[in-house]
């Protein structure tokens, strides 16, 4: 496979505010071959010291001078917002390759044009012109043995690659247990094998999940071991059929709300005992990753997965009832901060070696860092879902279905009684209004799909962890201490002092945008829809009480 090698150094466009501001579509060409197997072996960047700070956070900057970097998970929310900050802040990154696979019949040519397309890299386009060109593809899967990489692939990847992020992973809380160990656990332990034979090594950064330990409730920074060794999961979901794994699946899965959180604590424990012989190794514990809060764009979010897509309904006015204890933590981090928290772990955990390291076995340079919100910032689901409903009055969608209102239940029996009168009853009337025009119904399937991610989430809306922090807080000022006075900082990890409420209204308006793709143009129009609606509601409720007190009279007189 070949390219062309790409430049080293892009320089800004001095005009970029302009060309933002204007919308620019124009879009770069992508470079779809992956460079041809270099003879040429770079050194790893040597590791900064303090006398490098010339210039806001350059010692990070400087960290990533000419670094060949390796991301999988890349098409992902996450690994899309992790390329676009490394194009933009580390400019004078080398070149980034990106483990793409074939995908719903398109190939990985055409899923890294639709990559590098995306509306996420236009600030990338105006700021620095040319940098998408450093991005290479290559085919590959986490799923398959030896990451399904072709034999030059791994070569040219062994030989080259300095800095490797992990970020690949299925998300999916329903996902059967042999799925979720191939793709997180297995396929973490294929990410360290890959490593391993890297000669110019300097750290592999994994993306984990605060929750690896979810059926723990005081998560410290440091890997912890189950009853059960990755190894053994591992090699029963490759030899034993799926009737019996769905058998042993319950057992194994233990104080664990679903296979997603299970996966991702083995995949930890797969990086502390193979990661022996690494440089370094970090893994980063995000929360609940939620919409951007500043970069690239304020309230940015492509997809309704997890706690966006119930936000969403809120505003929607399709989810009205919810079991939640308003009162709980909901420990949710903005995707920029998690993505600066990646960039900065992989230069603190290569120049400063931990002095105490992620568990009892101090032979694998490892260090974890909880990257969550609760312990410096907590915010309350009852908060949350208020502020949500707060905005979404104030900005509404074209798509509004109902008054946005909704009441947190911690009974499952008033929850599900409410379900069926203020959910399942309204859409059967609107899915037979539909059928008489002639129209295909399609109430009772969104309810039942909304349902069902509220369900999932469940767990974790009525339960409350405390995270530890104390890699975090190191991190947080080391990364202080680097930057100018005077000088604005790139990189945000203390989210000490966001502002809940200005972002969950960014937030609210990133949904509208980018996920509804509602145009300001309708503002307008959903505001009066909104009102109409609040009428409606109020008649309903009107209606309701006289029948109520009918009923009551009636009952009386007998």
């Amino acid at each position: 496979m070949g390219t062309t090698k790409a430049e080293t150094m892009v320089e800004p466009n001095n005009n970029s505010a302009e060309c933002i501001s204007n919308n620019l579509k124009a879009k770069v060409e992508p470079d779809i071959e992956a460079p041809k197997k270099s003879t040429i072996i770079n050194p790893p960047p040597a590791p900064p010291t303090a006398a490098t700070n010339l210039n806001s956070c350059s010692v990070v900057e400087a960290f990533y001078d000419d670094a060949i970097i390796l991301v999988t998970g890349a098409t992902g929310f996450l690994g899309k917002a992790l390329l676009e900050k490394l194009l933009r802040s580390c400019s004078r990154v080398s070149e980034i390759f990106v483990i793409i696979r074939p995908k719903r019949g398109r190939s990985i040519e055409q899923r890294f044009t639709e990559l590098v397309e995306n509306p996420v890299f236009d600030r990338l386009r105006c700021e620095y012109p040319g940098a998408l060109n450093k991005i290479h593809p290559v085919k590959g899967d986490v799923g398959l043995p030896e990451l399904g990489l072709s034999l030059e692939d791994r070569t040219m990847l062994m030989q080259r690659v300095t800095i490797v992020f992990h970020s690949a992973a299925t998300v999916r809380f329903d996902e059967p247990l042999k799925t979720a160990v191939n793709l997180n656990t297995r396929g973490t332990d294929r990410v360290v094998d890959l490593c391993k034979g890297m000669a110019n090594l300097v750290c592999l950064v994994h993306v984990s999940t605060a929750y690896s330990n979810a059926d723990l409730r005081d998560i410290q920074e440091m890997v912890y071991s189950t009853k059960v060794k990755p190894q053994t999961v591992m090699d029963m979901c490759e030899n034993l059929d799926d009737e019996t794994m769905a058998i042993l699946e319950k057992k194994l899965m233990g104080k664990h709300p679903n296979t997603y959180t299970l996966t991702k604590g083995l995949a930890e424990q797969v990086l502390l005992t193979k990661g022996v012989g690494l440089p370094a190794v970090a893994i980063v514990r995000p929360s609940i990753v939620c919409a951007a809060f500043q970069e690239p764009y304020p309230g940015w979010v492509d997809n309704v997965c997890g706690i966006t897509g119930i936000l969403m309904e809120i505003g929607r006015g399709t989810i009205r009832s919810i079991v939640c204890q308003p009162q709980c933590v909901v420990d949710i981090v903005p995707v920029d901060y998690v993505v600066d928290t990646l960039i900065c772990a992989a230069w603190h955990i290569s120049t400063s070696r931990p002095q105490r390291f992620a568990a009892e076995a101090d032979t694998c340079p490892l260090r974890v860092y909880n990257c969550t919100s609760g312990s410096f910032n907590p915010v309350r689901w009852g908060q949350m879902g208020d502020l949500t409903r707060k905005y979404a009055i104030e900005s509404p969608t074209k798509y509004v279905m109902w008054y946005p209102h909704v009441t947190y239940r911690s009974s499952q029996l008033l929850h599900k009684v409410a379900v069926a009168i203020l959910h399942f009853l309204p859409a059967f009337v609107i899915d037979l209004i539909l059928r008489c025009r002639g129209s295909k119904p399609k109430m009772i399937k969104m309810t039942k799909r909304t349902l069902k991610a509220a369900k999932n989430g469940e767990f974790f809306a009525v339960n409350e962890w405390y995270f530890h922090v104390e890699n975090m807080k190191e991190l947080t000022k080391c990364i202080k201490s680097s930057v100018v006075d005077g000088a604005q900082p790139r990189y945000n990890v203390d989210i000490a002092n966001l502002n809940w409420e200005t972002y969950v209204n960014q937030y609210v308006l990133g949904i509208r945008k980018y996920v509804l793709k509602d145009s300001p143009d309708t503002l307008g129009k959903a505001r009066s829809k909104l009102n109409k609606l609040y009428w409606v509601r109020r008649f309903t409720q009107l209606m309701s009480l006289y029948l109520l007190v009918k009923i009551i009279t009636r009952a009386s007189a007998r």
